[in-house]
């Protein structure tokens, strides 16, 4: 038994020397990116068991990503390797994912984790976890992929506590119908994360994160990501317990945004497997986004457990005047948080 495991594809990222077109840019770096594995790595290097759950080719590309993701002390012994599929691969532009001028290319059709399947995958493995992490990606790889992601959040008896993120990508429907299936999985989840835009893009929601719960009151926890505005997350709790919070979203230097939304969620997953109050875990995820968005990868290691904790219990003003640059998750007391008590 694990803290977490995460399930879905995670590919080998080659992020450019420099800022430009990908026509134009000579050189690429080689990561690593992929949501969930980005979720279970983060969370092992805050301190929790994490399982990494998925499916590469029997090539370099392959072992590269299974050594990287181990680095971080994440259980890979789960992932299986196809001899006739690839490892999905993408490259990037250096600039932010919300300008016009950001170019991905994607090279997963047909990779050795468009093939995972309830046949494949050791279903035990999976679900021996206080928390599985899933996102709606993996439902889009494939029809056996859907099946496998419908499996996984059916109820049944001692399942693990089910996380959803919608992860709506539009380019990976090429039907109507994907909106609906997220929709559906979502319905089917303990904790689901998602973007106030995504909710609207998606599935026509309009009216702010009391509308996106009304439209979705089956989860115990629904996380809505409102972008620099900060999250709100409603609970179907204990009786003591405020149902709803809403935590501002700190100010950061950012140096990219790529990750920022797998590292939120690791930071809320963690406060949840830790029993914090709903408001203390939207901090944390806050916090964790705050060190993928000051870093140019998709992984970040987020700030030491005693470090989060103390920002974390600033009172509303302190918070406020939070001021995040790159390093300061290296720093006992960053000279950015200067103006804190």
């Amino acid at each position: 038994m694990v803290d977490v495991v995460a399930l879905g594809e995670s590919m080998v990222t080659f992020l450019p020397s420099r800022p430009g077109r990908l026509a134009d840019v000579p050189s690429f770096d080689r990561a690593i990116g992929g949501a969930e594995s980005n979720v279970a790595c983060v969370l092992a290097a805050a301190g929790h068991t994490a399982r990494w759950v998925g499916r590469v080719g029997a090539d370099g590309f392959g072992d590269h990503l299974v050594e990287r993701i181990a680095g971080y002390g994440v259980d890979v012994t789960s992932v299986s390797r196809d001899p006739d599929r690839p490892t999905g691969v993408y490259f990037r532009t250096a600039g932010d994912r919300g300008t016009g001028a950001h170019e991905v290319a994607y090279y997963r059709a047909g990779s050795a984790a468009s093939a995972m399947s309830v046949a494949n995958v050791d279903l035990s493995a999976v679900r021996a976890g206080r928390v599985l992490h899933l996102s709606g990606i993996t439902a889009a790889l494939s029809q056996e992929c859907g099946a496998l992601m419908r499996t996984l959040t059916a109820a049944r008896p001692g399942r693990p506590l089910v996380s959803f993120d919608v992860n709506h990508r539009p380019a990976l429907w090429p039907t109507a119908e994907g909106p609906l299936t997220l929709l559906h999985l979502a319905r089917r989840a303990d904790i689901v994360f998602v973007g106030e835009d995504e909710a609207e893009e998606a599935w026509g929601i309009t009216g702010g994160p009391e509308a996106i719960r009304a439209a979705l009151p089956e989860p115990g926890v629904l996380v809505v990501k409102q972008g620099g505005k900060g999250a709100t997350a409603f609970e179907r709790c204990r009786p003591t317990t405020n149902p709803a919070a809403f935590e501002p979203a700190l100010h950061v230097d950012v140096v990219a945004t790529t990750g920022a939304g797998d590292a939120f969620a690791a930071g809320f997953l963690s406060g949840t497997l830790r029993n914090l109050p709903l408001g203390a875990r939207l901090r944390l995820g806050h916090l964790f986004a705050a060190a993928g968005l000051t870093t140019p990868g998709d992984l970040a290691t987020p700030p030491a457990r005693g470090h989060a904790d103390r920002l974390t219990a600033l009172d509303d003003t302190a918070w406020g005047r939070l001021r995040l640059a790159p390093g300061w998750t290296q720093a006992e007391r960053a000279t950015e948080e200067a103006n804190t008590p």
